[in-house]
């Protein structure tokens, strides 16, 4: 029986087994170890460690962003706040725009203390007295408390207004500008403030309207 053909047969199969084993380490040594590969999509001549760098450096400018993003104000809750504060401005000075209004009209706490006035004039003068203390008891005193409640309305006019014109000096400084409607009715509660002080101190000194005289009847 003839036994060369398997002979030969194993001897190339030997061989090609050898060869593959030779071959292993010359296609390991060109892939690398598994850390060193590039990503698909970089430039040539990157390395493994170059896009690694990269990496560390994109995370920590994205890590700085974030850090002045939160150092940075939001310049929503500045607005909100510029709204609040123009809101309590706006009312103050409406406020005082309405004081000086009343203190040149007269209110009914100043009607309440000149009828007070007058009824304590009339207990006193009941039992008898000249003509001229019954004038300054029953005419003069609720004058005078007319012009005296009249002046305290004027003067918080003149003080609320005032505050409002400074406010913003005392505070904290806003980005967005204060509305011009807020000095212009304050402005006006100032004016309407000092003319009612002005008046009332007038009232009170019975320098537009003296009292009536006794013997004037």
């Amino acid at each position: 029986m003839n036994t060369t053909p398997s002979t030969t047969t194993t001897d190339d199969t030997e061989k090609k087994a050898a060869g593959d084993t030779a071959a292993a380490p010359d296609l390991a040594k060109k892939a690398g170890p598994a850390e060193d590969a590039v990503p698909e999509g970089v430039a040539p001549g990157v390395t493994a460690s170059d896009v690694t760098a990269m990496d560390v450096a994109a995370t920590d400018a994205a890590a700085e962003d974030g850090l002045e993003n939160e150092l940075e104000p939001d310049p929503y809750a500045e607005a909100e706040a510029t709204a609040s504060a123009g809101t309590g401005s706006g009312a103050a000075a409406v406020v005082a725009a309405g004081l000086g209004i009343v203190s040149l009209s007269g209110a009914w706490t100043g009607r309440v203390a000149a009828e007070r006035e007058t009824l304590i004039g009339q207990i006193k003068t009941t039992g008898g007295g000249s003509a001229a203390q019954q004038i300054n008891e029953i005419y003069g005193d609720a004058w005078h408390s007319t012009a005296l409640v009249n002046g305290v309305f004027a003067i918080l006019a003149l003080l609320v207004g005032v505050f409002v014109l400074v406010r913003p000096a005392f505070g904290a400084p806003s980005l967005l500008p204060r509305p011009g409607w807020i000095r212009s009715v304050a402005w006006a509660g100032v004016a309407l403030g000092v003319l009612g002080v002005l008046i009332s101190v007038g009232m009170y000194v019975d320098l537009f309207v003296a009292l009536p005289s006794a013997a004037g009847g």
